[in-house]
């Protein structure tokens, strides 16, 4: 059980507190909260700390006490936004706010509290970027993900893994996936979907094969959209288009879609002028399409193909 930070122990402030204030009555109300604080009645205190200040205290050193007394009350909003305002005026207050909020998020992980978890965490990030996490960097990432805040939930999971161990377990490896995919990052999402197919059993792969089969479809279409364009690597773009499309119709995932994908295949073979390879990946959308949607324009295709006539479109006369 974490210990609760006392005022003296974890407040960097000045070693006198009645001069701390400029004026009197500052300095009254400031120690008035101090013997409150120390007996106990962090209500009380809280009170005086805000006389104080509204009694025009402007050290900072006042305003880190109330954010402390509230870190004591677990109030996190309260805390981390008072810490913020010293921390800004006087640089030498981050170390305690930090550690306070830090202090904060480690109690609200123990109750479960994600929320509470998430706001002291994000607070001390805001004072010091980069600071280390620990082993709260999955229950963080997981907060994200579960609240549908996937592009705050990755940075977390790529901290979880960096610091595992061993090899991530594969339900990590997946929400990362998902995550991936949720911000519509297609490319970094399939390296994850794979990596998780690869560490589960063939009949756990069902709804890692619909990401995969989704993804490597949609990654297909806007590379042979993007091969149209001058000035790219036309060649390089359709052959990883080609790679995408195949993928989708290996996995067979998803169902409704392996027609287009066979489709999207014998686009892409006939700019590659690959003529056979374009035929046969158009005569099997009438195995994959059970409504029928495709199957004419497909049976078009291959008979443009098969008999020459049509591709006025393909400029170099492939497949003619």
């Amino acid at each position: 059980m974490m210990r609760r930070p006392s005022l003296t122990s974890s407040l960097v402030l000045c070693v006198a507190f009645a001069a701390c204030a400029a004026r009197d009555t500052d300095s009254t109300a400031v120690q008035r909260g101090d013997q409150a604080f120390a007996q106990g009645n962090f209500e009380e205190a809280l009170a005086e700390y805000r006389l104080a200040i509204r009694q025009g205290a402007a050290d900072p050193a006042v305003t880190a006490r109330v954010a402390h007394t509230y870190v004591v009350m677990d109030r996190v909003d309260d805390a981390g936004a008072y810490y913020v305002d010293a921390a800004a005026r006087d640089p030498d207050l981050t170390d305690q706010a930090v550690t306070d909020l830090m202090y904060l998020a480690r109690i609200a992980q123990e109750k479960g509290d994600g929320f509470a978890m998430a706001t002291a965490v994000e607070t001390a990030l805001e004072l010091r970027p980069g600071l280390g996490v620990g082993d709260m960097a999955l229950p963080l990432a997981r907060h994200y993900f579960e609240n549908g805040q996937y592009g705050q939930a990755l940075p977390f999971y790529q901290r979880a893994m960096a610091d595992a161990v061993d090899d991530s377990e594969p339900d990590v490896v997946f929400e990362v996936g998902v995550a991936y995919d949720e911000i519509g990052d297609c490319q970094n999402a399939l390296v994850f979907f794979e990596r998780f197919r690869e560490m589960v059993r063939p009949w756990e792969r069902g709804e890692v094969d619909w990401y995969i089969g989704t993804c490597s479809f949609n990654l297909a279409r806007g590379l042979r959209e993007r091969s149209e364009t001058p000035g790219g690597d036309r060649d390089a773009q359709l052959a990883e288009a080609l790679r995408l499309a195949t993928r989708t119709t290996d996995v067979g995932q998803p169902l409704n879609i392996q027609a287009q994908a066979w489709f999207e295949r014998g686009e892409i073979l006939v700019e590659m002028g690959d003529c056979s390879g374009a035929m046969d990946a158009y005569a099997q959308v009438r195995y994959a399409d059970q409504a029928g949607s495709l199957i004419e324009r497909a049976q078009d295709r291959f008979d443009e193909i098969r008999f020459g006539r049509g591709l006025e479109h393909l400029r170099d006369g492939r497949c003619r």
